[in-house]
């Protein structure tokens, strides 16, 4: 570069080249053949090649092994209040191009990395934004970028009187950063009195517990693969595994599902499903269930159970890391080898997994080896991923990690 730029300059191997040239947008440690000591933590600095070629910008964390996060690959950004107001644009314009209207209520505002704001997640429900911060150098501008998300949103006409931060999460531990959860200050703006709001989702009701319920309180990246379980409940009886607080157990009683089971493993997951049914007035044609799937469905097995001709699989990561994909793939393999047993021929099944180190020609494999095992063959008739509020960017395999499928068994 021939220009002069205020940036710690950061040189990575070939290997790393690569990998940003192909889109990926991060330099891991071992990828770091050089970087200047009055580099700080956090610090906005500049990516070069062995031989001096400039790749980009991006966020240093020196605790993490993601070393650097790009953050833009356009020389003449200015990383100005003006950037980042456009990033928070550029990432609402999207949604609201991508999503219904109605959709926008409740969505992912920011995706991290896929929006061009690395480490960064924020989600809408209703007048609240609940985030998540997950990179050293976003965590040191928080006070900057915030005030500036929620312009972007008012701007636009949006109702926010609240935004929330879920700092709780244990990959904060991988950047050196405290975990904390609590109120972002806004001025003018009186904070909840309860850290609880609603939201409405395919035209079901929900109270959503973004202080305590897993993530920042409520999964938004399967809104349409709930619709798409709703089409198919009509008339059927549906055993929903790993309920959490009910989303797809009311999405098939909506859809006019005759019966409706709910399981989970955590009594506070069964309380809110039971509530957000309440909430609906789906209560009666509704069960609830406190049970460990995995002990459920053997149990149900040597009963000779036939109970229901709809099972939904929707369990939470269960790998978070290449090294435990193997037992992983056994768990995916139990509970629909089970259910695949459970269910009549002609039966239903919706089975998915969340985590991107179970790639999707693994865990169809995994589904077919069940169908195997199980005597069953399995007619697919839909196989989809995440909400596009959750874009997914080619070339960076974790921004791809939803795999859900539909099923007849026959």
């Amino acid at each position: 570069m021939k220009q002069q730029r205020p940036y710690p300059i950061v040189t990575i191997t070939k290997k790393g080249q690569r990998a940003l040239e192909g889109g990926h947008p991060w330099v891991y440690a071992g990828e770091i053949l050089s970087c200047p000591p009055q580099a700080v933590n956090g610090a906005i600095v500049d990516v070069m090649s062995e031989k001096g070629t400039w790749l980009g910008a991006g966020l240093l964390s020196l605790s993490s092994l993601i070393r650097v996060r790009l953050l833009s690959r356009n020389a003449n950004d200015v990383f100005d209040d003006g950037f980042w107001l456009r990033r928070f644009q550029y990432a609402w314009a999207y949604r609201k191009s991508v999503l219904s209207p109605r959709d926008l209520s409740a969505c992912r505002v920011v995706f991290g990395e896929a929006d061009g704001l690395p480490g960064l997640t924020v989600d809408r429900f209703g007048p609240v934004l609940v985030t998540q911060t997950l990179s050293y150098g976003m965590e040191q501008r928080k006070a900057r970028l915030f005030p500036l998300l929620i312009r972007a949103l008012r701007e636009d006409g949006q109702e926010i009187r609240a935004l929330y931060q879920r700092d709780d999460e244990p990959l904060r531990d991988k950047e050196g950063l405290p975990q904390s959860k609590g109120f972002f200050p806004i001025p003018d703006e009186d904070r909840p009195h309860q850290p609880v709001t609603r939201i409405e989702e395919n035209g079901v009701r929900y109270t959503v517990d973004y202080e305590n319920g897993q993530k920042t309180g409520f999964f938004l990246d399967q809104k349409y693969n709930r619709k798409a379980v709703a089409r198919l409940a009509q008339g059927k009886r549906v055993l929903d595994c790993f309920t959490h607080t009910g989303s797809f157990a009311l999405n098939a009683a909506l859809g006019g599902a005759e019966r409706v089971t709910a399981v989970d493993v955590s009594q506070a997951a069964v309380d809110m499903a039971r509530q957000n049914a309440a909430l609906n007035g789906l209560e009666e044609r509704m069960d609830f269930l406190r049970a460990d799937v995995f002990d459920l469905l053997p149990r149900l097995l040597e009963e000779k159970r036939r109970d229901w001709d709809f099972i939904i699989l929707d369990p939470p990561a269960f790998t978070k890391s290449r090294r435990t994909a193997d037992q992983a793939a056994r768990g995916y393999k139990e509970i629909n080898y089970r259910a695949m047993r459970l269910l009549p021929r002609g039966g239903y099944l919706a089975t998915c997994s969340c985590s991107h180190f179970m790639e999707a020609h693994r865990f169809e494999g995994v589904i077919s080896a069940a169908a195997r095992d199980a005597g069953v063959q399995l007619k697919q008739i839909e196989a989809r991923q995440q909400a596009p509020d959750h874009p997914i960017l080619r070339g960076v395999p974790e921004t791809d990690y939803l795999k859900f499928y539909l099923f007849q068994v026959v």
